[in-house]
């Protein structure tokens, strides 16, 4: 079958930092199916993996954690899925990725694909769903109030794979007033768009854009980027005992601006279930499913920008380099072979 991989850490501008092979079709065992990949998304994880871990035993790694496509064999022990159902899903982060003709995925990490959608649009979705949805109602417990707090959420990096999501799932799913930071007017604009009744601008003082909306210190916060620099800002404008998640990699992060409001601080990793496997794993098969209700709805819609071409190394590339300028919205993908 035809894959794109990386066999070291190289800059994306170099030759050899995505290249184009051939691997066997692997075979399902356990609770596994093999899906034909359709089309599949760029998250700003494959650029960090891609950029700074070096695949183990010297072999090409098949990079991706995004897709859509069609079973076309079940595992002997699989019982969600059968040959010819159309899905999506993420995958995880331990196992080869959706940048190949065939993969194989934990049936309990996959969901049903959205009816009303195509393959393009699907495979935008299920990394920053899945992300999306763990932060507000896992992490954050958003439905739990927060006492005295206003029922607001900001999300900082709104207009980006993770934000997008996140103020969809809020509007459709809570009664939330959704604050979301942009700085460009086409940004600004798409968070609109997507449903939040404010937007900030993240590129200035960030407490007092928000107390300007008199909507009171929101209960809840959620960085998708950066958050290192908003820590202090975001300090001043939560309420006392509101609770706070981040998604990105600050190399470091001083959390004790939070202390005096007793602000908890949470991690979202949407590859912690199925990378330790956890008693809930099957968790994320049932919530890309009811997501895929709301889309049929009408209630959620793609984030879906722009789709580069087919899947290949070439345009793999420019992918890359647009997720690594960090001023993409929505999301890039790719479609067939």
């Amino acid at each position: 079958m035809r894959a794109v991989a990386y066999s070291q850490p190289l800059p994306i501008s170099h030759e050899n930092s995505l290249i184009d092979l051939e691997l066997p079709v692997p075979e399902p065992v356990g609770r596994d199916i093999l899906v034909e990949v359709k089309a599949v998304s760029v998250n700003p994880v494959d650029v960090k993996v891609r950029a700074h871990r070096t695949p183990q035993n010297g072999q090409p790694f098949v990079l991706g954690w995004d897709a859509a496509g069609v079973v076309v064999k079940a595992g002997p022990e699989a019982k969600l899925f059968k040959p010819g159902d159309r899905v999506y899903y993420a995958g995880a982060i331990n196992r080869s990725g959706s940048n190949a003709e065939f993969q194989l995925v934990d049936e309990r990490i996959v969901g049903r694909m959205p009816g009303n959608l195509s393959f393009e649009e699907a495979a935008a979705l299920p990394l920053t769903t899945i992300t999306a949805y763990e932060a507000l109602f896992d992490r954050l417990k958003v439905r739990d109030a927060v006492p005295g707090a206003a029922n607001a959420l900001l999300v900082i990096g709104g207009a980006g794979g993770v934000g997008s999501m996140t103020i969809q799932l809020a509007r459709a799913l809570t009664d939330l007033t959704v604050i979301a930071t942009a700085s460009r007017p086409e940004t600004m604009d798409w968070v609109k768009t997507l449903g939040a009744h404010h937007v900030v601008d993240h590129t200035q003082p960030l407490a007092a854009q928000v107390g300007a909306l008199k909507t009171g210190q929101p209960g809840f916060v959620f960085s998708t980027n950066q958050s290192d620099s908003y820590v202090a800002d975001v300090a001043a404008l939560m309420a006392p005992q509101g609770r706070y998640a981040l998604i990105d990699d600050p190399a470091s992060f001083n959390i004790m601006p939070f202390k005096s409001k007793a602000i908890s601080v949470h991690w979202e990793m949407m590859f912690t279930r199925p990378l330790y496997q956890t008693e809930d794993i099957q968790r994320q098969h049932q919530l890309l499913n009811e997501v895929a209700g709301l889309i049929e709805a009408g209630s959620i819609r793609t984030t879906l920008t722009d789709v580069l071409g087919t899947i290949n190394a070439a345009n793999l590339k420019k992918a890359h380099a647009l997720v690594e300028t960090n001023r993409t919205k929505g999301k890039l993908v790719l479609a067939g072979f």
